[in-house]
């Protein structure tokens, strides 16, 4: 994937089948879209980028199951989504030993997950619990707290303190 300014917007059409046939049934109703794919034509550039991004590191985790559904995805002042998740997705991650709960939890949330075993492009996944359930959201850190006591320090200085949240380019050189 490059990261230049002239990358144009990705087609529903031009997806591998593969990636839509695992796309079938979570983009229909985002953004109150019909069908999945004018969710995911309609989506702005960075919003398609940071999807994808999401997705490839999903699937190669083997995650992307859990996903039942797309609420929200972002991709300028960070880069993450909200969704709707299989009831699994607790135990799941709470069994991988790829991921932790060290330091993932917010202040306004019930628990979050790191994973762990990645310095840079790190998944962060947040949920709260609510009237109508568990809300999950996932986004990249550019830097991890967990993996090592340098890492951490950049998580703090540029992400905790900086307010640094990088956009889907830096995500994209970061995973490259």
């Amino acid at each position: 994937m490059t990261t230049s300014l002239s990358v144009a917007p990705l087609r529903w059409r031009a997806l591998p089948g593969a990636t839509r046939c695992e796309f079938v049934g979570k983009l229909r109703e985002l953004y109150q879209a019909p069908t999945d794919e004018s969710a995911f034509d309609s989506l702005a550039l960075d919003k398609q980028q940071a999807l994808m991004l999401l997705y490839r590191r999903l699937r190669e985790l083997k995650l992307w199951h859990l996903v039942r559904s797309v609420e929200n995805v972002y991709g300028e002042g960070g880069v993450g989504m909200s969704f709707a998740a299989w009831p699994v997705i607790l135990s799941t991650l709470r069994r991988r030993p790829d991921f932790t709960r060290l330091f993932a939890n917010h202040r306004d949330t019930a628990g979050g997950f790191y994973e762990r075993r990645r310095a840079v492009a790190v998944l962060h996944f947040l949920y709260v619990e609510g009237k109508t359930g568990r809300s999950w959201t996932v986004h990249f850190d550019l830097h991890s707290p967990v993996y090592s006591p340098s890492s951490a320090w950049r998580h703090m200085c540029y992400e905790a303190l900086g307010g640094v949240t990088p956009d889907w380019r830096r995500i994209s050189e970061s995973l490259a």
